[in-house]
Order: C-alpha cells, then structure tokens, then sequence
C-alpha cells in the first residue's frame, strides 16, 4: 500500500491584515524581467495548452498547462531565474542599470574585458545547474556546478552540455547547496543559489523574480483565451522560490481576486508543508529519496516561505505515484487534447487534479480545493523529460502505479 496524500488548509491567507511583502512582483519590476528575457536570442514565449476534454474529466471549466519543457532548448523554466540573477549581478559589478544593458552589450568583449571571466556555481539536481551553466557560457563566464547524491547522469551530462564543468556529491541537496557556498568562499566565486542565509538575499530575490516571466506569460496567454484571471493554481515546491514567485505574482495582480493556491511537494521532502503544520518553518534531514528530484530539498526558503504563509491556501504532500499519474495523464491526452511531455518534477500538480477526479479518498482533498463546474485551473510543467530513460520507466512501463490510500487534512489553520 502506497503512502497517503496529506494536506493542510492554510485558512489565515484569507484573513485580512498584515501580510508579506509583494515588491519583487510589481508590474513595472516583472516588466524589467521579462524585458531581460527577450533579450537572448533565443527567447520565445512558451505554449499555454487548454486540455477541454481533461476539464470535462474533472468536472471542471477549464485546465491550463504552462509548459516549460521548450524553454530556451533546455528543457526546463530554471533558467529564467539563473540567467536574470546573473544579469543583474553583472550589472551591480558594472554599476550600470540592468535595462541599459541589452544582450549584445551585457555578453560582448568591452563587458569581459572590464570584468574578466568571472564564475558562477550552484547546487542543483540537473534544471537550475543547466540553467546557470547555459547562461554563463553565453555571457561568457565560467560555471562550476555541485549535483546531491543520486543525481542522474543524463542530467549531468546535459549541464557539461551547456558548458558548465559539474559533478555529483555524496551529499544531499541541502548539503550541496553548502559545498558550492564554501567553494565559492574559498575561491572568489559567486553563489546563484534559489535559497537564501544570512548575508546571501539579493540574488535568491532575483531568482524569483526571474521566475516571474513564466507567470506573467501564462496570464497574457489565458487573458487571449478569454479568462481574466485563473480561479485555481496549483505549483510545486522544493525549497519554495518557484512557489512563492508564482504565489507572489498572482496575489499582487488578482489582489482580492487572486486565485485560490495550493503548494504541492513529494512526501520525502515536504518541508514547506510541515512548515505550514508548525506555523513557523521547519527542515527535512537525510537522503529525500523521491523521483521528483528538482523538489528534493529539505530547508525552505526564508524570502519565499512568508509569502506562502501568508498567501498561499492549501499546502499537499504526496507520494512519487501522485506524479507518475500525471505525468501518463499528460502524456496520454483524452480526445483533441494536446500532448505534453511532462517530467517528475513538472506533473504532480496534474497528478493531484487527475487523483481528486478518481475519488478514491480524494474527496475530501477536492472539496478543500473547492474545484467545481466554474473552475479554472492553471498549472506549470515546469521540465519536459530531463531524464528520458526515467520518463519512458513511469510513462510506458507504468512505474510507480496509483494505490494510495486517499487524502488525509491534517489540520486547519
């Protein structure tokens, strides 16, 4: 018998009264993001899928998938984080403003003649690292990157690919995260980490902010189709920058109107969902064995994590089934759907709406989400299939099968 979905109701989002800053996400910031976007070559707004027949299965208006997996050829939205942190950085260096710095200016020979080759390190699972990697080469830096145990090679590969010079570590992701900051220490490097400690805020800002340009995409896109504003978003979380970005964004844009969220994380390292149980954050320790490997991390995130508590909805924790679900639930669409390659880390929140429409102890977990015939669900791939061998293991050998035992709340806040 697999493990239970859990999930906690977050009751004081809703409450009026002081709440976590939204200044990363104004319009006029988010526009300066997206502006330093377009300005690679290779730049391309990503498709918005609308699954009718998938809504019609669920019972529901309408399911949007934002997917990620053609971002930049790499597969995955992580390097719209790295690349804006590393632009800003080397604009701070330069002491110029970012939006005076167009592409061809930031990545030319009078920018590196003034800087030298400077080098960027991280700790990742594969998406952020390639991301980190791909940017550096191409404003010509240098990039070391730090993999936890257990990290696919396919992955590593792909961020030598990009140009980065990568290793796997014995450690976990957390763990990592501190090697690549004692390295950068040691050796004059600069850390590009999606978390934040003491002394180390600014570029972790940046990272979310960067992450706004999926959000504000995914708006304009539902906007065309006809819908004003998503009454659902559903986002994974690993050390929550991705969750408290998108979170961020549509607060600060839906103001009372915002969506209803939910943050959904693997059991193993459900660490801002436990924070939610406590009310304050709390960490998880050890190996974080789950196949969702970019959500593999223990310790939340300090600028993120106000801002789900203060924001955020719902707060789930599931099995590797949950997302082995969704991603066979995407990549076998019903009728005239459109097809997405959704990898481990990117489908679970297609899994938890594909579980609620099965019942099977889901009820409860559906009546919490308050989907209904008038819901609007928007959700992000956030990869596409990083690791093939795995994708085709779970999507058509039908690995990790659902047989939870349904949804349990957990408690009411």
């Amino acid at each position: 018998m697999n493990r239970p979905t859990k999930w906690v109701v977050n009751h004081r989002a809703r409450r009026e009264g002081a709440k976590a800053s939204l200044a990363l996400f104004t319009p006029e910031r988010v526009q300066s993001v997206r502006a330093f976007h377009r300005g690679f070559p290779r730049y391309g707004v990503t498709p918005l899928s609308s699954l009718p027949n998938l809504a019609g299965r669920l019972g529901v208006a309408g399911v949007y998938v934002k997917d990620e997996s053609c971002r930049f050829g790499l597969q995955a939205f992580k390097v719209l984080g790295g690349s804006y942190a590393i632009g800003r950085y080397l604009a701070g260096r330069l002491g110029v403003d970012l939006s005076r710095l167009p592409f061809p200016v930031l990545a030319g020979p009078e920018t590196r003649a003034r800087l030298g080759v400077l080098t960027f390190t991280s700790a990742t699972d594969g998406n952020h690292g390639r991301g980190v990697a791909w940017a550096a080469r191409r404003l010509g830096h240098r990039a070391v990157i730090y993999m936890p145990k257990g990290s696919s090679r396919v992955r590593l590969e792909n961020i030598r690919e990009a140009g980065g010079e990568a290793s796997i570590t014995d450690l976990n992701y957390d763990d990592a995260v501190r090697l690549a900051a004692a390295h950068a220490a040691a050796n004059g490097w600069v850390v590009v980490q999606d978390t934040a400690w003491e002394g180390y805020s600014d570029i972790p800002a940046w990272i979310m902010q960067g992450y706004a340009t999926m959000a504000a995409e995914a708006l304009e896109q539902l906007r065309a189709a006809g819908v004003a504003m998503p009454t659902h978003i559903l986002i994974q979380a690993g050390v929550g920058s991705l969750a408290g970005a998108m979170v961020g964004f549509f607060a600060a844009a839906g103001g009372a109107a915002r969506p209803l969220t939910a943050v959904v994380e693997p059991d193993r390292a459900d660490c801002i969902y436990r924070s939610a149980l406590a009310g304050e954050p709390r960490s998880v320790t050890g190996h974080m064995d789950t196949i969702m490997a970019g959500l593999a991390c223990g310790e939340p995130n300090p600028l993120s994590w106000p801002i789900l508590w203060d924001y955020a909805d719902l707060f789930i924790s599931c099995p590797d089934e949950v997302t082995a679900l969704g991603m066979r639930v995407l990549g076998n669409p019903l009728g005239d759907d459109p097809r997405v390659v959704s990898g481990e880390s990117g489908a679970v929140t297609t899994g938890i709406l594909a579980a609620c429409a099965r019942g099977e102890g889901f009820a409860g977990l559906r009546s919490a989400l308050g989907l209904d015939a008038g819901s609007r669900v928007l959700v992000f791939s956030t990869e596409g299939d990083t690791d093939p061998a795995a994708y085709r293991r779970i999507v058509w050998d039908g690995h990790y099968g659902l047989d939870c035992p349904g949804a349990r709340d957990e408690g009411k806040y």
